[in-house]
């Protein structure tokens, strides 16, 4: 893993893509600064695809694509993709979302993690999530903190379930896919793309990024993933100096420079 000032022209000549996380990745504290912002304008007018890859429900991820200068968006860690077929928005799931009695699968989980660790709590955007159930423990009061999340994971897990851990929420489903799944399954079948490993790169910031930290070559972590490295097996290539959007516009200032364009102003 390398400061993300180490990058070279020849690591990003053929990056086509950024994909990133949300929470904590391009936001501070919950608020997405003119500065992420501002980056995620500057690869969309010099031709970039942004897809942003989250954990948020389908309800955001629908203002996010007709509001964000983005391409595509990948929901609920991995579950669907929103994106603009022509003028159509147009909503591709993955083919291992279960279709028969989600609901009450999940309520059940959402009951037993409750009862199993005081203070955490169902989060506040799941009315609009389609496919998952996140279990707060970080984003709202009280902050419970990483201790609390590895037991509601268990807890999740021990009904069959997948679940992952955010900077902010345990997100748990039934089906298998994650987010590197559905990005793949998403480039090769719907937009057509070969030799992803060169044609990508991607920013994260917490352990459920691991996957795709794996997955492509050019990864890059901002500055807050720095207390979660002694647990993952995969680490990014490249890590910010800074945190969250910050970083994220960091990383973008230098993806953008190594690639030939101009200052953007954005970091």
């Amino acid at each position: 893993m390398k400061p993300i000032n180490a990058i070279s022209p020849n690591e990003v000549s053929s990056v086509r893509y950024v994909l990133h996380d949300i929470d904590d990745t391009i936001t501070d504290d919950g608020k997405l600064l003119p500065e992420a912002y501002e980056a995620l304008w500057a690869l969309s007018r010099a031709g970039f695809k942004v897809i942003p890859v989250t954990g948020r429900p389908a309800g955001w991820c629908d203002l996010i694509l007709r509001q964000w200068p983005v391409a595509a968006v990948v929901g609920e860690n991995g579950a669907f993709v929103d994106y603009f077929d022509g003028s159509s928005r147009t909503r591709f799931f993955h083919p291992s979302v279960p279709q028969e009695q989600l609901t009450e699968r999940l309520r059940e989980i959402g009951n037993a993690c409750l009862k199993a660790v005081p203070g955490c709590r169902i989060s506040k955007d799941q009315p609009y999530r389609v496919c998952d159930l996140a279990i707060d423990f970080n984003e709202d009061e009280p902050k419970l903190g990483f201790a609390a999340a590895e037991k509601i994971k268990q807890v999740c897990e021990s009904f069959g379930a997948v679940a992952k851990i955010s900077s902010i929420h345990v997100n748990t489903w039934f089906g298998d896919y994650d987010k590197v799944s559905m990005a793949r399954l998403f480039l090769e079948q719907v937009m057509g793309e070969q030799e992803l490993e060169k044609k990508v790169a991607f920013f994260g910031d917490s352990p459920n990024d691991e996957p795709m930290f794996r997955f492509f070559p050019l990864s890059i972590g901002v500055a807050n993933l720095r207390p979660f490295l002694p647990s993952l097996t995969y680490k990014p290539a490249y890590l910010t100096l800074c945190r969250g959007g910050r970083g994220f516009a960091e990383g973008v200032q230098l993806l953008l420079s190594a690639q030939g364009y101009e200052s953007t102003g954005c970091f």
